[in-house]
């Protein structure tokens, strides 16, 4: 991946830190009573799970699910051709690289002199094609499609990956009817919003670092959609920022769990009852680890802005409307040209108090 960029060691806003809390941390919640057969009649279950749900969201902004109804087999053979995939020579994977037309697809920071983030990654959309905005500027009334990137080898990854989207996206649905009902909001009240959905699946791959002390997999950030649904392998890495003191937790593999996150449209959803928390991933010097993020995202066309069932006088709205797909298409393009504003993030869009 390439030597760690001095500026970067030097850095102590993505420096880590040495003293890191081993501890397991975030909530693990069984998500048995929505697949058992009698769950309609033992609404008692149903109610705590969604109290569970609640508090994890509230008090971590991150919780793990076991039990969760996405078949082993499924879940084994995604990591499987992962594996495949990353194991191919540069070359071959960079025939896929993503660019300004084709934003999702390989990309590797071999290439680049500021080694932030030590990993590789292989992206590709749910829903293909999937409809965007052509640009970011809010005058420009353009769509446009994605499309996705499929490499010729392993010749079953794109079957494989396409299979368990399905299985990933009921999961997402499940859950975002536990956070409504969590909400006081009937358990449907977010389906319509991913009928045309614009999320993707990301393959990550982190090398083993030569000086782990000194980079990170991925620095310090916060996700933009809804909810992501992670799954990681044995190694671990994965960092989470507690609320109460701002330390950062590492999450201790769970065998078969899904780590689940509230991203920064549930966020302004909720009007901050939910916070969408800083998270970031170690590298390790021996092993090298696999994680597949799912990021359930809505269709373009959704106006994100704190649901009016949960603002009143006592507790206004407090951020501005914004288009989802001008967010969307402002974030990827921000990947390969140099644009006017910043990246976009949702204090952009807060009210001023």
């Amino acid at each position: 991946m390439g030597e760690v960029d001095p500026a970067f060691i030097q850095d102590p806003e993505h420096r880590p830190k040495l003293s890191i809390i081993e501890a397991q941390g975030i909530p693990l919640i069984d998500l048995s009573p929505l697949n058992a057969a009698d769950s309609i009649s033992d609404p008692k279950a149903i109610e705590g799970l969604v109290r569970e749900i609640g508090n994890a969201c509230k008090d971590w902004g991150f919780f793990q699910v076991i039990n969760h109804g996405v078949p082993l087999h499924k879940r084994e053979k995604i990591e499987t051709a992962a594996r495949k995939f990353f194991a191919q020579p540069l070359e071959e994977k960079r025939k896929i690289r993503r660019d300004e037309k084709f934003v999702v697809g390989y990309f590797d920071t071999e290439h680049t002199k500021n080694v932030r983030d030590w990993k590789e990654v292989f992206d590709f959309l749910v829903e293909e094609p999937t409809l965007v905005p052509a640009s970011p500027e809010p005058e420009d009334k353009e769509e446009t499609q994605w499309i996705n990137k499929w490499p010729e080898n392993p010749p079953e990854l794109r079957e494989v990956f396409e299979d368990y989207s399905q299985e990933v996206e009921q999961l997402s649905l499940k859950l975002m009817g536990l956070i409504a009902l969590s909400l006081g909001l009937p358990e449907d009240r977010f389906k319509s919003c991913f009928k045309d959905q614009t999320s993707f699946i990301r393959l990550n791959h982190y090398p083993p670092c030569p000086s782990p002390q000194l980079a990170l997999g991925v620095g310090r950030h916060k996700d933009g959609g809804a909810l992501t649904v992670l799954a990681q392998d044995e190694v671990g890495g994965l960092e989470v920022k507690r609320k109460t003191d701002g330390e950062w937790i590492r999450v201790k593999p769970t065998p078969n769990a899904y780590i689940i996150n509230v991203g920064d449209i549930i966020q302004v959803w909720s009007n901050d009852k939910y916070e969408s928390v800083e998270h970031r991933v170690m590298v390790n010097s021996e092993k090298e680890r696999f994680s597949v993020p799912f990021f359930f995202n809505p269709a373009h066309y959704t106006q994100v802005k704190p649901l009016e069932e949960l603002t009143n006088k006592q507790n206004p709205a407090k951020y501005r409307p914004y288009s989802w797909g001008k967010f969307l298409t402002h974030r990827r393009l921000t990947n390969f040209k140099k644009l006017k504003a910043e990246n976009l993030q949702i204090y952009h869009f807060r009210v001023s108090e």
